[in-house]
């Protein structure tokens, strides 16, 4: 998911990437990375397993409320199905809104 949506280009090598599960992998291309620990059913999560990812959840909470926001104009929700060069601009005005409103 790393390679399609973002690229090494994009970032610096000493940028911090606070990332989901999702992007699983993502060490092998961006050294600086942080992702949670996953569980699974032989294998539990120990106490400090789970303090690891109360840590990454709470770095992750202020953007993920900011994607909750994006996500209340139905136009962000579904897959964006207009011209692709409109998505930028119509993107740009809504997070201008949301910039507006704080």
């Amino acid at each position: 998911m790393f390679k399609r949506t973002v690229g090494n280009d994009v970032l610096h090598k000493e940028q911090m990437i606070f990332a989901d599960l999702g992007y699983l992998g993502i060490n092998g291309f961006h050294e600086n990375s942080v992702i949670p620990q996953k569980s699974s059913k032989l294998h539990e999560l120990s106490a400090a397993e789970k303090i690891y990812n109360q840590w990454i959840a709470q770095k992750r909470v202020v953007i993920e409320h900011i994607n909750a926001k994006i996500k209340v104009f139905k136009c962000m929700t579904y897959p964006y199905r207009n011209h692709c060069k409109r998505h930028l601009l119509r993107t740009s005005l809504i997070c201008g809104i949301i910039n507006y409103e704080r």
